[in-house]
């Protein structure tokens, strides 16, 4: 198929977590919104399926396509910013780590992110990227405006009773083309990090719930076989910047929670029962650490080690008693388990298909190293966090289909029209689509 988009050298592709691959019939790269737009008419006329890329981040097959594949590695960049009312428009392709330094220049940043800048704006918005921040939303809740290219190569602009239900749209509508922010102006975070006692935060709903209320992102992570916890507290401040020295950072970062990091998981790995100990070590190893710095260098950490991952949201009281009962099977199943857990926080939403749509929400993320078997502790997690009313993360593994889901999210029949009304002959669906929202 001929295309006016540069056609990409290379035809397979698989994600990051090597969890989803695919052949696709042709890959392009378009410059422009134009490009782009012929580029999906063109496939569709001849019948072909179409999914954009990203970077591959998610650990579901969300992207996978036999068909045209979108590259949307030029379309980047912010085209344009506007100070006076916090608004800017960037292109869909644009990574997070990019995005952050560009709207800084114009004096603005994003409220809230995740801990992973590696993923395109719209891949991260698509799949429910949400942070952390008991009164904040995640990215979802942070778009004013979007436009999609349509099967035919219609350029739609969304309108405001379109966007809560585009802002996660899954690749299910159209490829995204712009996204147009409500930004804040920039602003810096203090970063505390250090060691605690399980019973310090997770004792019970009144203990997390201090917690969260006391900073404005606050996240932890609990070592499965331990009583310990690495809490990160992180809250706007007025200066001045105090960046970690960048040695610190390369020996906490790079060489400790990767490469060290990545070392015991290759020896845990073939040596299961040493895990307990190991994690009590690592749960005292990492010190206490505080830093001042722009807010988008304070939200992401780095991550080369691969893992599997499995996360839902559930209501933010009942993430104590979710960690007590995944911390019992644990201990009755005798499975050892060398990644922490992780647990984030949201406030209620609009969004059609946030995870925190009408509650507040707790995240709890459960990782397995990509070296060992994660079905037997993911099949225990997920029946745990599913009996608390866990909604899944859409970029993350899970096993529920479209009548579980229908029953989790109040307006996922009113995404399912929209769904028909834009895209009825599903140029944009895949196996993976057609699980999670019926045909």
């Amino acid at each position: 198929m001929a295309t006016t988009g540069a056609t990409a050298r290379r035809r397979t592709w698989s994600n990051w977590a090597g969890t989803a691959t695919a052949s696709p019939a042709d890959v392009v790269a378009p410059a422009s919104v134009e490009e782009l737009q012929r580029d999906v008419a063109r496939a569709a006329a001849a019948g072909l399926r179409v999914k954009a890329l990203g970077s591959g981040h998610s650990f579901t097959p969300i992207a996978v396509t036999d068909g045209l594949a979108i590259r949307p590695d030029r379309l980047r960049g912010i085209v344009s910013a506007d100070p006076a009312t916090g608004t800017a428009t960037v292109l869909a392709g644009t990574p997070l780590h990019e995005l952050g330094p560009a709207l800084w220049e114009h004096g603005l940043a994003m409220p809230n992110l995740g801990d992973i800048d590696v993923q395109t704006l719209a891949g991260a918005l698509a799949t429910g990227t949400h942070g952390t921040g008991r009164r904040l939303g995640g990215l979802g809740t942070q778009v004013a405006g979007m436009q999609l290219v349509l099967a035919d190569g219609t350029l739609y602009d969304c309108p405001a009773d379109v966007v809560p239900a585009a802002a996660i749209g899954l690749g299910a509508l159209g490829v995204v083309a712009t996204v147009t922010l409500r930004c804040v102006p920039a602003f810096l975070l203090r970063a505390r990090e250090r060691s605690a006692g399980f019973d310090e935060v997770l004792r019970d709903p009144a203990t997390f719930d201090r917690f969260t209320a006391a900073h404005d992102h606050a996240e932890l992570y609990w070592f499965p076989h331990t009583r310990r916890l690495l809490t990160k507290r992180n809250d706007r401040a007025d200066g001045p910047v105090r960046p970690l020295p960048g040695w610190r950072r390369r020996f906490d970062d790079e060489f400790l929670s990767n490469t060290v990091f990545g070392w015991t998981n290759q020896v845990c790995a073939a040596r299961p029962s040493w895990i307990p100990r190991v994690n009590a070590v690592a749960a005292r190893a990492l010190g206490a650490r505080e830093f001042t710095d722009r807010s988008y260098r304070v939200f992401a950490t780095p991550r080369r080690v691969v893992f599997r991952e499995t996360e839902y949201a559930v209501p933010r009281d009942a993430v104590p008693a979710v960690i007590g009962e995944i911390e019992d099977w644990l201990r009755r199943s005798g499975e050892n388990v060398a990644f922490p857990i992780e647990v984030r926080v949201a406030a209620a939403d609009d969004v059609w298909l946030s995870t925190a749509f009408g509650r507040d929400s707790g995240y709890v993320a459960v990782h397995q190293y990509a070296g060992c078997d994660h079905t037997r502790y993911f099949d225990a997690a997920e029946s745990i966090l599913r009996d608390a009313g866990g909604r899944p993360h859409w970029g993350k593994m899970h096993s529920l289909g479209a009548d579980d889901l229908a029953a989790l999210y109040p307006r996922f029949d009113d995404f399912r029209a929209l769904r028909d009304r834009l895209d009825p002959g599903r140029t944009f669906t895949n196996p993976y689509l057609r699980r999670i929202l019926g045909d």
